[in-house]
């Protein structure tokens, strides 16, 4: 009697980490989620965009009146409101006086508020809590209540109509807000990285100034952006401790285009436009440290 054996086919060893066919990996995106995630993100730079790109083409009309009738500009676009605006006004005088606040408000307030958050966060001192609540209280008070004391202040300070005096103002409104944001940085460093500054013999502010603060400038950019953003294009305080037209800042300085009577609405636009130049700059500084994170270069070792 003879037997027979069936030969099968050896079994075809399948990928483990290959998913069937018609199953997505986790964290994959279907074709549909991503052309609607696409398509909303371009939606929301569209709309980003629209407003600065409508400055700018108010801008290019020779008409004051030229924004009540857009539509007409395409016939008649010019860079002469530019010309106007570099020649025949103190442009550059707001300039200077621009850069002279905004940067002094930014080192000053940067430096105060560094310090404030590092001291916050790493000392114990009596009322450490309370003083930290204490500078989020004054962020409560409006501009309108706040003008006439500061006004008296600096008149006895003999600081009206000073860069000092406006840099100063500045930075009691921008500092207590960027102390919240150091000490929040300054929480997240390890404590471990001030103990091995003691153990190397440094002192408290050498442990501050050679290990924290380089593993803090993500919160030092966005603490300096705040700062001279919040000096750049402030008006009331602008407007109410400067007096002589060569020390307008920016803000001060548009409000030269605007009478009783009249607006000169092309000017205000292209001089707008060059405003923007100063900041962008400074975005671009400091755009790096803002989107960086705070501990990967303080867990590396």
């Amino acid at each position: 009697m003879s037997t027979s054996t069936v030969s099968t086919p050896a079994p075809v060893d399948q990928d483990p980490a290959t998913p069937p066919r018609g199953v997505r990996r986790r964290g994959e995106t279907s074709l549909g989620g991503k052309l609607a995630s696409h398509g909303i993100l371009t939606v929301a730079s569209l709309i980003a965009l629209f407003p600065i790109a409508w400055l700018v083409f108010l801008s290019l009309g020779p008409d004051k009146d030229d924004y009540l009738h857009p539509g007409d500009i395409w016939g008649k676009m010019t860079f002469d409101n530019y010309a106007f605006v570099l020649q025949d006004t103190n442009f550059f005088h707001w300039l200077k006086s621009s850069l002279i606040v905004s940067l002094g408000t930014t080192v000053i307030g940067v430096l105060i508020a560094a310090t404030t958050g590092y001291a916050v966060s790493r000392m114990r001192f009596p009322g450490y809590k309370k003083f930290m609540w204490v500078l989020l209280v004054t962020q409560m008070f409006p501009i309108a209540v706040l003008i006439v004391p500061m006004y008296q202040i600096l008149s006895e300070l003999q600081l009206i109509d000073t860069y000092l005096g406006l840099i100063l103002v500045y930075c009691s409104t921008a500092v207590p807000y960027c102390a919240w944001l150091m000490k929040g940085y300054f929480d997240t460093i390890p404590f471990e990285i001030d103990e091995a500054g003691r153990v190397d013999g440094l002192s408290p502010f050498g442990t501050f100034v050679r290990l924290i603060l380089p593993l803090a400038k993500p919160g030092l950019a966005v603490a300096g952006f705040y700062s001279f953003i919040t000096a750049f294009g402030e008006v009331a305080f602008a407007t109410t401790f400067l007096l002589d037209d060569t020390k307008y800042t920016f803000a001060v300085g548009l409000q030269s285009f605007i009478s009783e009577h009249d607006a000169q609405r092309n000017l205000m636009a292209a001089t707008a436009v060059l405003v923007a130049i100063p900041v962008s700059a400074f975005f671009y500084l400091v755009q790096k440290n803002l989107v960086t994170g705070l501990t990967a270069g303080g867990t590396k070792g």
